[in-house]
């Protein structure tokens, strides 16, 4: 009697909320077996795993920042599920420091603690990750950048430098691992309705917020989880190395 295959397993970083629980959320639905990262949202994370269809899910809790814990949560990741064959790195921290009127010693702080976030703690998961996959016959990485990677972030300037990191680290880290089967996708959205930007949209700037988007809206986490979801399972192979732009036009690039 044949056996029946194990599904796939992906681990999705800053999965407890926003884009990230509506990737985990297809991904299961999809029959993908997920290790829900979180930081400190213990509680998000578990209801989070207490919706997700199927079997074999995992909340695991880890500093993206701390490139130690970034090692620890992917050998739980494996002992957990498995062999991870889908990484999406989703998980990031915005913090303002506009350069008029911050500090020196503020300035460094918060450069220090989003390129350890945004940039540092992918590059370690996805080194991480492209090793083992490579030595499996292939996986793949989805990368969450953003728009302000290109439009620049005057009031968060660490924050656009570090999407900008990640869209070259994904293209650099696609054209490595291409020869090993290892493909590499990044997303760049714009503002994404979720519990991070409620604030910001139901606020004074929600209009000009909205007034940047042909649509009228701003994305929803659903539309670009659907984004990231097609390129960890369908995305073809030539693919590989693409920041993909998900913002509803409000801004375009050539």
């Amino acid at each position: 009697m044949a056996r029946t295959p194990t599904p796939p397993a992906a681990l999705v970083t800053g999965a407890s909320r926003g884009i990230g629980s509506e990737v985990a959320l297809q991904l299961a639905a999809r029959g993908v077996r997920v290790a829900v990262h979180y930081r400190r949202s213990r509680a998000a994370a578990e209801a989070l795993l207490a919706r997700l269809p199927g079997r074999g899910h995992a909340a695991i809790a880890a500093d993206m920042a701390d490139g130690a814990a970034v090692g620890r949560l992917w050998r739980e990741a494996g002992r957990r599920l498995g062999r991870i064959a889908i990484v999406v790195n989703n998980a990031a921290v915005y913090e303002e420091h506009p350069p008029l009127a911050t500090g020196y010693a503020a300035w460094r702080r918060a450069w220090g603690r989003v390129i350890s976030a945004n940039l540092l703690g992918p590059a370690n998961l996805s080194l991480l990750a492209a090793q083992q996959m490579a030595r499996a016959g292939g996986g793949r990485i989805v990368n969450i950048s953003s728009r302000g990677a290109f439009r620049g972030e005057p009031e968060a300037p660490a924050y656009g430098a570090s999407k900008a990191g990640l869209n070259s680290l994904s293209q650099s880290l696609a054209k490595a691992l291409a020869p090993r089967g290892v493909l590499v996708f990044c997303l760049a959205p714009g503002w994404v309705e979720t519990e991070m930007a409620a604030e910001a949209l139901a606020g004074p700037r929600g209009p000009e917020i909205r007034g940047q988007h042909p649509l009228g809206r701003v994305a929803t986490a659903e539309e670009v989880a659907r984004v990231a979801v097609f390129c960890a399972l369908e995305a073809p192979s030539a693919m590989t190395g693409a920041v993909i732009d998900v913002n509803g036009a409000s801004y375009l690039r050539t």
